[in-house]
């Protein structure tokens, strides 16, 4: 029996395949509009995903002020295992002797989640930004990565009974972290800033020569931050407030300590105001300016509370302010360098206008000439 051709051929056919000849016309949309129709819903607007790395910035901000919270209440070891709390529990038992200094502990480990789920929406929003940057989602991607080594070494704070190197490297590596955050917040407005040729001469050039010594010191006055900022880790490590009665210390003189740590934030407010004259005598935008004001007036506050709280005989409560401002200046004194002649977001529209203010009144001044001509 003689097979038909039209079959013989189809037998070879998936029957995937089959199916889809044999369907009626009109039940599969237009070949061209699957590739759309597979893509992922959710899309985010640049501005909208400045927003989201804000968020994740404030909660990796926020870590540092909770875990300074239980520092200075010594409750380090309110809940003594990792990662549950005691004696295989998860959370704390209320109502007992040490239920303040677990509660207290237990919050501080809560916030790690929220920063968690905040640092992995940063990263998926990178993916769904549009237009994706690639940039963006390794930045996104590192906060992934310094969340998970702040929870391995949170572990292994807890299981070495608060050394006071982990306690130091705890801080430093939150540092790291929103130094990572604060970069991706600057870099995500990057695409609200100016785009075409005409926007870009409006908003000047990105690294104007005329500043480029201006961001030399600047970097020059990062780089002072660091050793002011680990000195202070040092004295807190030297002091009384370990995150437990029994906590080791750091064998150090405090008062010598505290005067290393005094010399050197000097210093970096000194090479912070230079900068800051140099940029103002260079030309600097007004934004940046402000934002080199914020930085020194921050620093200038952290100055007073540091000698405040040292003349006061470290009180818990100026200990933990302390710790909240010298995120808050690492913070100032990068967002300041980022933001050396580059224009900010909030730059782009006074600019656009003047630009095309400008504009406007060019075919203008060229008529007048023509008929002085």
């Amino acid at each position: 029996m003689e097979v038909p051709a039209r079959v013989a051929a189809s037998a070879s056919l998936p029957f995937s395949t089959l199916l889809v000849a044999h369907l009626p016309p009109g039940i599969l949309p237009p070949l061209g509009t699957l590739g759309v129709a597979m893509r992922p819903r959710i899309r985010l607007s640049p501005s909208a995903y400045r927003r989201v790395t804000l968020v994740a910035l404030v909660l990796l901000a926020a870590i540092i002020v909770s875990g300074g919270a239980v520092r200075v209440t010594g409750s380090g070891l309110g809940c003594p295992d990792w990662p549950t709390c005691a004696e295989g529990r998860l959370a704390p038992q209320l109502f007992q002797e040490s239920a303040g200094h677990a509660t207290i502990e237990y919050v501080n480990r809560l916030v790690t989640g929220l920063v968690s789920v905040g640092v992995i929406v940063a990263v998926l929003g990178s993916l769904a930004r549009t237009p994706r940057r690639r940039d963006l989602v390794w930045l996104s991607v590192s906060l992934v990565g310094g969340v998970v080594g702040q929870i391995v070494l949170g572990g292994i704070t807890v299981l070495t009974d608060l050394h006071p190197v982990a306690v130091q490297s705890h801080f430093l590596l939150s540092l790291v972290i929103v130094t990572c955050a604060v970069t991706l917040h600057w870099r995500a407005g990057r695409d609200l800033r100016p785009s075409g040729p005409s926007e870009r001469e409006a908003a000047g050039p990105v690294q104007p020569p005329e500043l480029s010594t201006v961001r030399t010191l600047s970097r020059l006055t990062l780089a002072l931050l660091v050793p002011a900022i680990v000195a202070g880790t040092v004295l807190t490590g030297t002091g009384p407030h370990g995150g437990d009665p029994e906590a080791q210390r750091f064998a150090f003189d405090p008062r010598r300590a505290a005067q290393v740590h005094g010399v050197l934030v000097e210093v970096f407010t000194a090479a912070l105001l230079a900068t800051l004259v140099l940029a103002w005598r260079r030309g600097a935008s007004p934004a940046a300016l402000r934002r080199g004001s914020v930085a020194i007036a921050v620093a200038a506050a952290q100055s007073v509370l540091g000698y405040t709280q040292y003349l006061n005989g470290v009180p818990a409560l100026l200990v933990g302010l302390h710790i909240l401002g010298a995120t808050t200046v690492w913070i100032a004194v990068l967002r300041w360098h980022l933001g050396l002649g580059e224009a900010g977001p909030e730059e782009v529209p006074a600019r656009r206008a003047s630009a095309a203010k400008d504009a406007a009144a060019a075919p203008a001044a060229d008529l007048t000439a023509a008929g002085t001509a």
